[in-house]
């Protein structure tokens, strides 16, 4: 075993030009080396990036490897400088380890059972239907992103939380803000405080006055408003961005592979596997951080305590001695266990309910406009940049006759 291997490669910035969809070349390329290298952060820190399927996979379900936001020091594109992390807020179970993960994940585990999203079914239909009849009511050009895969997932979540119908839009702007990764660091924080602070009252609304969503359903547990704020955060963000962003980019990838496009419209029962194959061919969530709390041999190195690690998934679901022909979408394909909603308890919550609105939007979408295409030439679609955790397009003019 060793410590390290000679080389330490830093964090790609940008994709290969007219490959949106493949991860950045030299992660690619680590992968072809070895499943695991030495990685340079932004700030000088030495830590490792993991690019292998079976490694990536250990690791999620290791606890020997930490989620807690405040050994989060170091970001492999980021400068933080000597700012200290403060340990995550009550609720946002994300960055946290058992037991304080545990304590909010298993009151919401009933929630959201594949049963529960399956009868949501008829509901994600209705508001898919009525955004697409506000398309073809528009005309015959529209940017989906705006006009159908950000709002279909944010007005979903919204039901389910109980989050007003008037104020989807409130949420949209300010998830981007602190998700996309393009706006200034004030910009950043205002958002993420104004969040914090409506969800606040809405958490105090419900109190007063409970409804029939599962923010209301969570009252009677024992936890505090400030931890039931935080859950909303974490449950409102996963929900909207990964799904519309899966929705944008999942259009776009069909769009430029015709036939696979043409299969799923001549199968309707393809749909979840095409599904499957889309999460794994486009992983939105790239990468996740953990922190090493002992010395760990991993792959035959020995990752030390307090060290830093980046878990590709974008380049573990393309990991060729897992799935065969990695780079290619293939819609048919057989081979399961893709890594998108993660693994581990950290494995997406929520991940049945964004099943349920990609199996319903995609076809509704493709069966609806027939001869959807891209208004603009491919290399013209805005992407969101690297540095957003994950990945999507800004903007996807379409057009249709």
């Amino acid at each position: 075993m060793s410590e390290s291997p000679h080389t330490a490669m830093t964090m790609p910035t940008a994709r290969q030009s007219g490959c949106p969809f493949d991860p950045p070349k030299e992660l690619i390329e680590a992968r072809e080396q070895s499943p695991i290298s030495r990685l340079t952060f932004a700030d000088g820190h030495q830590g490792w990036l993991v690019t292998g399927y079976d490694l990536t996979r250990s690791i999620l379900a290791d606890p020997r490897f930490s989620s807690r936001k405040e050994l989060m020091v170091h970001h492999p594109m980021i400068d933080y400088g000597d700012v200290e992390v403060p340990p995550a807020p009550p609720g946002e179970f994300l960055l946290m380890d058992e037991p304080r993960h545990g304590r909010y994940r298993k009151p919401l585990v009933g929630k959201f059972t594949v049963r529960r999203m399956r009868q949501l079914t008829e509901r994600v239909e209705q508001i898919t239907a009525d955004h697409l009849d506000a398309m073809e009511r528009a005309g015959t050009t529209a940017d989906l992103v705006t006009a159908f895969a950000k709002p279909v997932p944010a007005m979903v979540i919204c039901e389910l939380l109980g989050v007003p119908y008037e104020d989807r839009d409130f949420f949209q702007e300010h998830i981007d803000n602190f998700l996309g990764g393009e706006v200034s660091d004030e910009v950043l924080i205002a958002s993420y405080l104004a969040v914090q602070r409506y969800l606040a009252e809405l958490v105090a609304a419900k109190r007063a006055n409970p409804t029939d969503d599962v923010l209301s359903d969570l009252l009677d547990s024992d936890l505090t408003d400030e931890e039931l704020k935080g859950m909303a955060l974490i449950l409102l963000s996963a929900g909207f961005d990964t799904t519309a962003n899966m929705l944008a980019l999942g259009t776009f990838a069909l769009l430029q592979n015709p036939e696979q496009l043409a299969a799923l419209r001549a199968d309707p029962t393809l749909v979840d596997q095409a599904v499957e194959e889309l999460l794994r061919y486009l992983s939105v969530v790239k990468h996740f951080y953990r922190v090493a709390l002992e010395d760990v041999e991993v792959g035959g190195h020995i990752i030390t305590a307090g060290t830093m690690v980046i878990l590709g998934l974008n380049t573990a679901n393309r990991d060729p001695e897992r799935f065969p022909d990695p780079h290619r979408l293939d819609l048919r394909r057989q081979d399961g266990g893709h890594l998108a909603f993660s693994h581990g308890i950290h494995q997406c919550l929520g991940q049945q309910l964004a099943r349920v609105e990609m199996r319903v939007a995609f076809p509704a979408l493709l069966n609806r406009f027939p001869t959807l295409r891209l208004a603009v030439p491919a290399e013209e679609v805005a992407l969101r940049p690297e540095i957003a955790d994950v990945y999507g397009v800004k903007s996807l003019p379409v057009t249709w006759s």
